[in-house]
């Protein structure tokens, strides 16, 4: 038998940075791009490499290319991480796992280091297999969890549960991790909305600008932990954002949620360092009348536009700047793709 499981990108609407933070957020899976994860049953345990983890490069400048694309590190080290955090749940609550081994291999075209969230996207594909392979059901929150705890416990990569609550649950999220319900359950509220509540959509990215969220994020958790005003009030101000564009989809005034997006980029430009090439992302995009804000940690973005007209001159005007723009289809469906 071999199972396939794929999952996929995020984009965040609204409210991100705040859910490390105890913030509010909306964000949303899309499948134009995916990660996969096919393992099979075999009398070793073995991770195959993919394309991004290889080591022979044609020259210096191909080796320079690479790792500005990619970074240092591929794909094993997050299925090495996923298959022994899934183990330590299995003991951790006593689940048995039998003695069976498998060969895993993994695919990913998510633009890598843009936001969107495709490490954990591997890291998601890859649990739901070992899930599949050992019959092992893991409670929704609980799983966005554990996913988490694979970058945060066992890789030291910064990162919130924004990422995989969406990638857990699919389609568009409402998130709510409120500092005595996260205490007192160990997760927060997550409310699945109706994608059909949104306006036309759009994402647009630029892979030449990749950062690592490690970077991005180095400086504010500091300010957090120390109870800098500034960045506190922020976190309120992005989770209250969060509640009126919640407060205006419900109601059916999705045509008044860009000026909250736009909102959400103009407070994060005042209290982080970001560079002027993301900054001319988001500058481009407003140009041509829609709204921008990053969607994720940077490197890309995400934006509300009027109608098709407005979305060809934003399509235009950003490829002008060497950015790519699609339409985000919304996902519906678990990700599984077993036979």
């Amino acid at each position: 038998m071999i199972i396939r499981y794929r999952a996929y990108p995020r984009a965040g609407l609204i409210g991100n940075p705040s859910d490390g933070y105890f913030g509010k957020t909306i964000a949303f899976a899309f499948s134009n791009f995916y990660a996969e994860v096919v393992l099979y049953h075999t009398p070793e345990l073995e991770i195959l490499p993919a394309g991004r983890d290889h080591s022979r490069f044609l020259s210096i400048r191909d080796l320079h290319r690479d790792v500005r694309r990619h970074g240092y590190y591929g794909g094993i080290r997050l299925l090495k991480a996923t298959i022994k955090r899934f183990l330590d749940y299995c003991l951790d609550n006593h689940i048995q796992v039998d003695e069976r081994n498998f060969t895993i291999r993994y695919t990913s075209n998510v633009p890598t280091q843009v936001g969107l969230a495709g490490s954990s996207a591997i890291i998601t594909a890859c649990m739901r297999s070992l899930m599949a392979f050992y019959q092992v059901s893991i409670p929704k929150p609980a799983l966005a969890n554990l996913i988490l705890s694979v970058e945060n416990n066992e890789l030291g990569i910064p990162a919130g549960l924004q990422d995989r609550v969406c990638q857990v649950y699919e389609g568009l999220v409402f998130m709510d991790f409120n500092k005595e319900l996260m205490q007192q359950q160990g997760y927060g509220r997550y409310e699945e909305l109706d994608p059909g509540l949104l306006p036309p959509l759009y994402v647009a990215y630029r892979a030449e600008l990749a950062e690592g969220t490690e970077v991005f994020h180095h400086n504010i958790r500091g300010r957090w932990e120390r109870g800098d005003p500034e960045v506190v009030t922020a976190m309120k101000t992005w989770a209250g954002l969060t509640d009126q564009v919640h407060e205006l989809l419900l109601k059916g005034d999705k045509d008044k949620i860009g000026p909250l997006i736009d909102a959400g980029f103009d407070l994060r430009r005042s209290i982080y360092n970001i560079s002027r090439s993301n900054v001319l992302m988001v500058e481009t995009a407003r140009s041509a009348g829609a709204s921008a804000q990053f969607s994720g940690s940077g490197g890309a973005i995400v934006g509300a536009y009027r109608d098709e007209a407005m979305y060809q001159e934003l399509e235009k005007r950003l490829a002008a700047v060497g950015v790519k723009t699609l339409k985000p289809n919304i996902v519906h469906s678990t990700g599984e793709m077993n036979s």
